[in-house]
Parts: C-alpha cells; sequence; structure tokens
C-alpha cells in the first residue's frame, strides 16, 4: 500500500468491516486518525436509533474518538426527496452517488476539516491518483469485483483533493485476513445495501408512503402506440424492467420508455431494448481539456460492463456517447461512466 502523509485523517465509519479496517491500516502507519459516525434517520425500521453501542464498539476496537453528527433533515432533503422526486419524473436515480458528493465529501468532509482533518477516509474500493499539477484522478480499485470508482464519479476536484480510499490496492478477500488476523469484529455482518434508507418494504411502497397521494392509472402501449395493458402507477416501473408488466404476449414485454406526460408506459420485446447513444448531463470533467471526441469505456449502471463508445462534449456539461456496439436499458437518471483503462475521464446523468 502506498505511504500515507502523517497527517490528521477523518475516518468515516458505519460499523461495517470496510471502514473499521480502513481506519485500521491508517493508524497502523502512524497517521493520526479521528472516526465519523452520522445518523440519517434509516438506521432502523422504528426510526429511533442509539449509536452509542456501535460508536463504543468501534472506540474500544481501534481506540480512536468518534464524532457522530445528525444529518437526518440534511439527508430527507438532498437524498431522499432527489431519489422520490426521480421516480415521479419517469427517472431511476442513483442514490449511492448522490449521497457520496453531497453528504460523505460534502457535510461529513466539512465537519472533519472544522475538526482539523485535511482529509476524509472511507472504506471505498477505489484509488486516488496526482498528477505533476495537483490534480487528482479517480482510478479503479484493483479488485475487479468490489471496484467502487463507479459511485465516485461525481466527486470535484476539491472533493477528490480531500479523498482517502485506503482499500483501492486491497481485495475483499485480504481486507477480511486482515480483520481477522487483528480481531477487527465489524458491529455488524452484513453488507450495506443499494438503498440504504429502504428497510422492510419494497421501493415502490417506500415513495408511496413519502408522497401521501394516489397515483393515476393508465394505458401501457407497445412501440406500434397499442394498448396492450394497464399500468398502475408509473413510479413502479423502471427502464428494461420485465417483471410486473402482466401483459400476456407471444414473448415477454419489457419496459422500454416511461412517459409521464401522457402517462403511458412503453413497453418492447427484449430486442427493442437496445439503444446506439445515449446524451448525458451534468457532466464532471475530471481529466480537463477534452473538447472533441474521445475513445472510452462506458458503464451505464454499476453492474454494467464497461464497453467501447465515443464520449464527445456537446456542451460545458453535456455530453453524446455512441456506443460500438448497442446497449440495452440505457436508462435515463442513471449515470454513466466514462474510463480511460481504469482512470475515470468524466461522468454524467442519462437523459
Amino acid at each position: 500500500m502506498p505511504r500515507i502523509e502523517k497527517n490528521i485523517t477523518a475516518v468515516a465509519v458505519s460499523g461495517g468491516i470496510d471502514s473499521l479496517v480502513s481506519a485500521f491500516l491508517l493508524k497502523q502507519q502512524g497517521v493520526d486518525i479521528f472516526g465519523v459516525h452520522f445518523i440519517t434517520g434509516y438506521e432502523t425500521l422504528s426510526g429511533r436509533y442509539d449509536p452509542q453501542p456501535r460508536i463504543n464498539h468501534l472506540s474500544r476496537l481501534l481506540g480512536i474518538k468518534i464524532h457522530v453528527i445528525d444529518i437526518r433533515d440534511i439527508f430527507e432533503k438532498r437524498v431522499v426527496t432527489y431519489f422520490v422526486n426521480s421516480y415521479v419524473s419517469g427517472k431511476t436515480p442513483n442514490p449511492c452517488m448522490l449521497c457520496n458528493r453531497e453528504i460523505k465529501f460534502g457535510v461529513m468532509l466539512e465537519h472533519a476539516r472544522k475538526q482539523g482533518a485535511t482529509r476524509l477516509a472511507t472504506g471505498h474500493y477505489a484509488r486516488m491518483e496526482k498528477d505533476e499539477n495537483e490534480r487528482f484522478y479517480l482510478k479503479k480499485g484493483i479488485d475487479a469485483k468490489k471496484d467502487q470508482s463507479y459511485f465516485l464519479a461525481m466527486l470535484d476536484s476539491d472533493q477528490r483533493a480531500h479523498a482517502c480510499f485506503v482499500l483501492g490496492e486491497k481485495t475483499k478477500t485480504e481486507v477480511r485476513r486482515i480483520a481477522e488476523k487483528n480481531s477487527l469484529q465489524p458491529f455488524s455482518e452484513k453488507e450495506s445495501q443499494d438503498i440504504c434508507f429502504i428497510k422492510g418494504i419494497s421501493c415502490q411502497d417506500f415513495i408511496a408512503s413519502k408522497l401521501h397521494r394516489r397515483f393515476e392509472n393508465g394505458d401501457i402501449v407497445n412501440a406500434k402506440g397499442d394498448i396492450v395493458g394497464r399500468h398502475h402507477g408509473l413510479f413502479r416501473y423502471t427502464i428494461g424492467q420485465r417483471r410486473g408488466i402482466n401483459c400476456p404476449a407471444s414473448k415477454p414485454y419489457y419496459v422500454r420508455e416511461i412517459d409521464v406526460a401522457q402517462n403511458r408506459l412503453v413497453v418492447g420485446f427484449k430486442d427493442e431494448l437496445y439503444k446506439n447513444r445515449c446524451d448525458i448531463s451534468g457532466v464532471n470533467w475530471i481529466f480537463p481539456g477534452i473538447r472533441g471526441p474521445v475513445n472510452v469505456k462506458t458503464r451505464i449502471r454499476y453492474r454494467h460492463k464497461a464497453v467501447d463508445s465515443l464520449l464527445t462534449p456537446t456542451g460545458d456539461h453535456t455530453a453524446t456517447i455512441d456506443f460500438k456496439d448497442p446497449q440495452a436499458a440505457v436508462t435515463p437518471g442513471q449515470a454513466a461512466v466514462c474510463y480511460i483503462e481504469d482512470r475515470i475521464v468524466a461522468a454524467g446523468w442519462i437523459e
């Protein structure tokens, strides 16, 4: 592992094995650290949460002070509201990407710096690289199965400059081995969920509970505009979805489009899901100076294998991505993240 400069580093600690081992490795290197743990209000089904058992456990294991910050209001406004509104507008959100930018490397980093820290370390499997001009670039973690660089692609240059990813050079197997060898028992054995704030109910029921209103039923139509069924609220669907459409046909239907303006769900067969290109907005240019088309590999969702593409800027914060081979279920609201080798060059929201 690269030598970490000796300074004050805050470590985001959740109670899981990744943040626990990150803190341990930093301390092993002689870095002055303290922990930060945030409360979202969604830790339990009941909403009642006492962080002290978790904090006491981690403090005892690591021998460090841990700050607890209550971010319930801001988490609700910036992450949960964004999540709900995205579905209502016919898009499929990516709350983890927004949380990393707005909460972990936004609110939490700000708190850490006020407490004297120069950096915030998290348990993400990603790497950071600094060039001769003091610019910081995101790189994939070496564990291909655990690489989480995708979720960090919206961090701006200042956030990247103050980020520390200790696990980027390690595999999950190595991290588990370190924890076992050093008796680092996590507070919870469970891996973090994709959507940490939804517990015990479906995503659709969660959205309905937040909006406190009924949703209009509408037509399900095929590509020709023929009505083939009825939907029970567009927020219940996402591009590429197969289950829950319940329209008999010669082959299974998949969601092709969510037409909010006409309250229609457009469906088609699997071979109709493919697209040659997509437009992205809110582009975060991690590599400066891209003016014309550049060959990249693009991931259009976290579990998507990066594919050969041509990235073409169309404005300061917009671009077009042309895929070498058509891609299925290109989903508005998700992020497209573009790589050259193992470096992220740009990321934006799919329109």
